[in-house]
C-alpha cells in the first residue's frame, strides 16, 4: 500500500467517524503482499525453489512453523511474486512472442487444504490457479478435470509448482494424497507442503519459519493497524502489550486486535479501549485453532457454530446444547449433536467434562459440554453463514 492510499484511508475514517477503516487489513485470514519481518525466510524459500529460475522443477519442499508463525503468508506472497515473473501474462495458456515461439511458463499455485476435501475440489483449485479461464464447479466429473490438467501441462515448456497449505490438519488432503492426485502430471509438477510439520517420508529442502519475536510482532501489528484503523485508534503501549500477550503467535495477536476493533465499533467508540482489548483477548482461546478452520466449514456447520457461540453452553450437556441449537435452526437435534461430536473430534471445538452432582455412584460416561477452540469474535464477524442467516 502506497503513502497516498494510506492517507486516503485515514482521511476517510476520520470523515465518517469509523474506528475500522479497512477490515481486511486487520483480518487474520488475509495475508499481506509482503509479510512484515519475514525477509530471511522468504530468501530461504527462494533458495529452495532456485531450479525454477533455470527452467527446471525443484525437489519437494516443506515449509513448516508453529501456529501463527506466518507459513501461509510466506508461501502466498512468494508464489504471487513468482507468478508475476515466471507465470506468463495473466496466467494465459498460450503466451507467444512476435515470432510465434512460445515462452516457457512456470505457474505457482497455492491450494488451501481446508477447502479441498475431495479429488474434484483439488483438481478444480489447481486448474483455477493455472489459468484465468472459468473452471466448472459442476456438470463434469473428476476424470475430466484431471484430463484438463494433463492437457494444460502437456507441453515440455509448461510446468507448475503446487503448494498444499494446511496439509497436516484434520479433514484436509494430506501431502501423500496430493502427490497421488498429481501423479498423471508428475513430470511437470513440483509440490510444496505447508504446515506445522513435514510430511511423512519427506526428502527435500525444509524451510523453517520461527515464531515471531516480540519486536517483530509489534511491527506486524503496527503495520496492520496503521492501514486498518483510524489514526489514533490504538495506543502504541497497547500494541506492545498485545504482542507480549500473543507470545509470538501472529494469528492470535491479529484475532485479538480484530475483535477489539469490532467491540469498539459496536460501542461507537473512537478508539480501542482497555476493556475492548481485554474482552477480545478472552475471546481467543489459549492453544486454540486458526479461525480459518471454522470459516472453511459448510454454511450449515457455520450456522451451528454461530448458535453455539451465542449460547451459554458451559453448564449444558452436549445433548441439551444440540437441542438448543436445533431450536434456532431447521436442523434436528440429532443432526446438530452429530455435528458437535465430529467438530470436537477435529479439534474445532473441545469437549469439557461437566462438574455434576452425586448421581448415587452409578456408572456410565461422565457428561460433557463443548466449548469453541477458535476466536469467537472474529468468527462471528467473518462468517458468511451469518450473512445468510440475516438475509434469510
Amino acid at each position: 500500500m502506497d503513502l497516498r492510499e494510506r492517507i486516503a484511508r485515514r482521511r476517510s475514517g476520520r470523515q465518517h467517524g469509523r474506528v475500522i477503516v479497512d477490515r481486511d487489513q486487520l483480518s487474520p485470514v488475509v495475508h499481506p503482499a509482503e509479510p512484515v519481518g519475514r525477509g530471511p525466510v522468504l530468501e530461504q524459500l527462494l533458495d529452495a525453489l532456485e531450479p525454477v529460475f533455470d527452467g527446471a522443477l525443484p525437489p519437494p519442499v516443506a515449509v513448516v512453523g508453529p501456529p501463527g508463525s506466518g507459513t501461509s503468508a510466506v508461501v502466498t506472497a512468494s508464489f504471487a511474486a513468482l507468478n508475476e515473473q515466471l507465470g506468463g501474462s495473466s496466467r494465459a495458456i498460450a503466451t507467444t512472442t512476435r515470432g510465434g515461439r512460445s515462452e516457457p511458463v512456470t505457474w505457482f499455485v497455492t491450494v488451501d487444504g481446508r477447502r479441498v476435501e475431495s479429488a474434484f475440489a483439488f483438481y478444480r483449485a489447481v486448474l483455477a490457479g493455472l489459468s484465468t479461464e472459468q473452471v466448472p464447479n459442476g456438470g463434469v466429473g473428476t476424470d475430466e478435470l484431471r484430463d484438463r490438467l494433463r492437457d494444460r501441462l502437456a507441453r515440455a515448456d509448461r510446468r507448475a509448482v503446487v503448494a498444499i497449505d494446511h496439509h497436516d490438519e484434520p479433514g484436509t488432503l494430506g501431502a501423500d494424497r496430493v502427490r497421488e492426485l498429481l501423479s498423471p502430471v508428475a513430470d511437470s509438477v513440483a509440490t510444496v507442503a505447508v504446515g506445522h510439520r513435514e510430511p511423512d517420508g519427506h526428502h527435500g529442502p525444509t524451510v523453517t519459519v520461527p515464531s515471531y519475536r516480540d519486536h517483530e510482532l509489534v511491527d506486524v501489528l503496527t503495520e496492520r493497524a496503521s492501514s486498518g484503523l483510524a489514526a489514533g485508534a490504538l495506543a502504541h503501549d497497547a500494541v506492545r502489550e498485545l504482542a507480549g500477550w500473543a507470545d509470538g503467535n501472529a494469528h492470535d495477536a491479529l484475532a485479538a486486535l480484530f475483535g477489539a476493533a469490532v467491540l469498539a465499533t459496536d460501542d461507537d467508540a473512537d478508539r480501542l479501549e482497555r476493556r475492548h482489548l481485554e474482552a477480545a483477548w478472552a475471546a481467543v482461546p489459549d492453544d486454540g485453532v486458526h479461525v480459518g478452520r471454522p470459516l472453511a466449514l459448510s454454511a450449515t456447520r457455520q450456522r451451528a457454530l454461530l448458535a453455539l457461540v451465542d449460547l451459554d453452553a458451559t453448564e449444558r450437556p452436549i445433548s441439551e446444547t444440540a437441542t438448543a441449537i436445533a431450536d434456532r435452526s431447521s436442523l434436528t437435534a440429532g443432526t446438530v449433536e452429530r455435528f458437535l461430536y465430529e467438530l470436537a473430534d477435529d479439534g474445532v471445538i473441545e469437549r469439557v467434562p461437566l462438574q455434576t452432582v452425586d448421581t448415587g455412584g452409578g456408572g456410565g460416561r461422565q457428561p460433557s459440554t463443548v466449548e469453541p477452540r477458535f476466536p469467537t469474535l472474529v468468527f462471528r464477524a467473518l462468517s458468511t453463514a451469518l450473512d445468510d442467516k440475516r438475509s434469510g
